[in-house]
């Protein structure tokens, strides 16, 4: 199963809002508040390569509040 952690940083204010909405999402398995430069953590899995790309592109860039993200694709090692 695909796998990637994404960093994300948010607009001002808007944390609890792209934490909840991400949250709500059956792809995303994990959210965390980080301190730091990014202000988000999220561990998402897909059922293949494509439809992760998909949730990553389609989804998770385009939500309101989401600044900018930083993308770690994992490989079974």
């Amino acid at each position: 199963m695909p796998e990637a952690f994404v960093l994300i940083k948010t607009q001002p204010t808007c944390e609890r809002e792209v934490y909840a909405t991400l949250s709500s999402k059956k792809c995303v398995k994990e959210v965390h508040v980080l301190y730091g430069e990014f202000d988000l953590l999220a561990r998402i899995a897909s059922d293949n390569s494509k439809a992760l790309s998909e949730v990553l592109i389609k989804e998770l860039r385009q939500l309101n509040g989401v600044r900018e993200t930083q993308t770690m694709i994992t490989v079974e090692y």
